[in-house]
């Protein structure tokens, strides 16, 4: 008999700490004070997990900084004065890449295009670092080494880039560059023999305008951007580019060709090896 007493008195102690515990877990998950800890009069201990407000940035290839300054005031993170600012006083000294930038330019084409999340608290300068870090990453050391070897500076691989961003046809989502690099051929070779560039991508930078064709008086715009009145590279990136633009800039396609067109409403690229085949494909592609 006294064996029995003992089982019921374990049994029923079991009992009240399994209730208890469920009155505790109950006052708990409705965000109560335990059970446990009004016992003990103790105090909750707040979450050390702070949940911080994002917001979401798409820069795409090809965006100017202007275009970044829309988004950053679309999204209350920053205003074009302080996005400006922020370039101006930038330090350089935190990337190795910055180092050959013409301190007369800013950082157009160095934010590398890309989806971004950032707090709602991000100073420009903070989203700054954030995209040149995601160039830092992207430009691989066998690119840096390539580029070297070629005698080339990656502002001016950079430049050379951005400029064919806006001209050829790239699609990041297949990943074809292929146009990009006999451009990027032609172009470079343009710049060996000492022939201008006469990027129309240029023009459109210079001038604030994309046309279909350009007049006389527009390449006569007084501009170092100006690629029909200047020679070799403008001082510095028109746009931001992507990755296959870069690699583009970097490793051109070599062909004869010398020439080459958009025709209205198509990316398809027509190419000429002479100037009067040149004009001829102007003729049947541009002026009717």
């Amino acid at each position: 008999m006294f064996k029995s007493l003992k089982y019921w008195a374990l049994g029923f102690l079991l009992f009240v700490i399994i209730i208890f515990f469920v009155i505790n877990s109950t006052f708990k998950g409705k965000g109560m004070t335990s059970l446990f800890d009004r016992v003990l009069n103790r105090q909750p201990v707040a979450s050390p997990i702070v949940y911080k407000e994002e917001k979401t940035l798409r820069v795409i290839e090809g965006y100017r900084n202007s275009d970044i300054a829309k988004l950053l005031i679309k999204n209350n993170l920053a205003t074009a004065e302080e996005f400006a600012q922020a370039q101006k006083d930038y330090d350089t000294s935190k990337f190795s890449f910055l180092t050959d930038k013409p301190k007369s330019t800013d950082l157009e084409g160095y934010l590398y295009p890309d989806t971004y999340r950032v707090y709602a608290s991000s100073t420009a300068t903070e989203i700054i670092t954030k995209m040149l870090t995601n160039l830092n990453q992207k430009l691989t050391p066998t690119m840096r080494a390539d580029i070297k070897a070629q005698g080339k500076t990656i502002n001016e691989i950079l430049t050379m880039a951005s400029i064919i961003e806006k001209e050829a046809p790239i699609s990041y989502a297949k990943g074809e560059n292929q146009d990009a690099k006999i451009i990027s051929g032609i172009f470079w070779r343009r710049i060996k023999t000492g022939q201008a560039l006469q990027s129309c991508a240029t023009l459109a930078y210079v001038l604030g305008v994309d046309k279909e064709q350009y007049s006389q008086v527009d390449t006569k715009f007084d501009s170092p951007y100006n690629t029909y009145q200047n020679k070799g590279l403008p001082p510095g990136p028109i746009a931001n580019p992507g990755i296959l633009a870069i690699e583009a800039a970097i490793y051109p396609t070599p062909s004869n060709y010398n020439y080459f067109l958009t025709p209205k409403d198509s990316k398809s690229i027509i190419y000429a090896t002479t100037y009067e085949e040149h004009l001829r494909n102007k003729s049947k592609y541009l002026d009717n």
